[in-house]
């Protein structure tokens, strides 16, 4: 299958930036939008870029996105700016008459307390995390969204995907507002290179999460692109069926770094889900497989950080 121009909202991010870069590799054409250029919860914005532009497919990876704190301290933000987002996004994409649209969902959707591996069919059976909850139904409603659009038009145009904790260039390496392996990096980094004996970290470090590399990520959704996806199931549950603890990450990204001094943990602060594992088994029916090793894709995170913010 040729694929026609792709619009990837949010190409600066983890995500966005990562479907450039297949994109460039395959040859495939990408329009892109800065948010100076197009303010995406701008509805009369995005129909006009929309009519103008006309693209044929969509990676929709924009949204406010961020940690455990950013999520606790502004949660109509991320309520409003992400369904405001996503909903201008799908009308104008389905009143252009796009061909396939890729909408980005978030592990965080699933039950807080639910059984290891979440399937899809686990969605809506429980209550998600609360400290991320309003996030959480943003992304459940541009979810069901995508699904309506296909019920109620009659064709599967709009696929939305379930990646789980998604890594590697232009991640977020904020120490609050990023994820957390972002903010382990960036804090071991910093301690590192000022002499600091001890670091304190959130929690008790036993829960447990799954990582997945941004260029997998990609490697997936380009897959779905141009491959027929009429008779698929949807969601579709993006991950590498192996997880590892916080404190064994913060003690692989420790390492990596080259950081040696202690490691101290806050257990008055939260620890979020107890565990978030996905089941993958539909995407590895579609074909599909992750390719990128965890500790690979650390090491090349790492090293890419360094590049970048020195």
């Amino acid at each position: 299958m040729t694929l026609g121009p792709v619009y990837v909202a949010g190409h600066k991010g983890l995500i966005g930036s990562a479907m450039l870069r297949r994109l460039e590799r395959e040859g495939v054409p990408a329009i892109t939008r800065t948010r100076a250029e197009l303010e995406l919860t701008d509805a009369a914005s995005v129909q006009k870029f929309f009519q103008a532009e006309q693209p044929q497919y969509v990676a929709l990876a924009a949204g406010r996105v961020a940690g455990i704190v950013e999520n606790r301290t502004y949660p109509a933000d991320f309520l409003r700016q992400n369904l405001a987002i996503q909903m201008n996004v799908l009308q104008a994409a389905h009143e252009s008459g796009v061909k396939k649209l890729l909408f980005f969902a978030s592990s965080c959707m699933y039950p807080r307390i639910c059984e290891q591996p979440m399937a899809e069919t686990a969605l809506l059976t429980g209550v998600p995390e609360p400290t991320s909850l309003s996030y959480a139904i943003a992304k459940l409603s541009g979810l069901q969204a995508c699904l309506a659009y296909n019920q109620q038009y009659g064709a599967q145009r709009f696929i939305p995907v379930i990646p789980n904790s998604v890594f590697g260039p232009n991640d977020d390496f904020h120490p609050e507002r990023g994820h957390v392996l972002g903010a382990l990096m960036r804090r071991f980094h910093a301690a590192k290179r000022d002499g600091v004996d001890e670091v304190t970290l959130w929690g008790t470090g036993a829960p447990r999460r799954e990582f997945i590399h941004a260029d997998d990520v990609a490697s997936a959704c380009f897959a779905l692109l141009t491959r027929d996806t009429d008779g698929l199931t949807l969601p579709l549950n993006i991950g590498t069926g192996t997880d590892i603890s916080i404190k064994d990450l913060a003690e692989t990204i420790a390492a990596i770094v080259g950081y040696t001094g202690r490691m101290t943990w806050d257990t008055s602060k939260p620890d979020g889900a107890p565990r978030k594992l996905l089941d993958s088994s539909r995407m590895h029916a579609f074909g599909w497989r992750p390719e990128i090793s965890f500790e690979t894709g650390l090491r090349a995170t790492y090293n890419w950080f360094q590049e970048e913010h020195g």
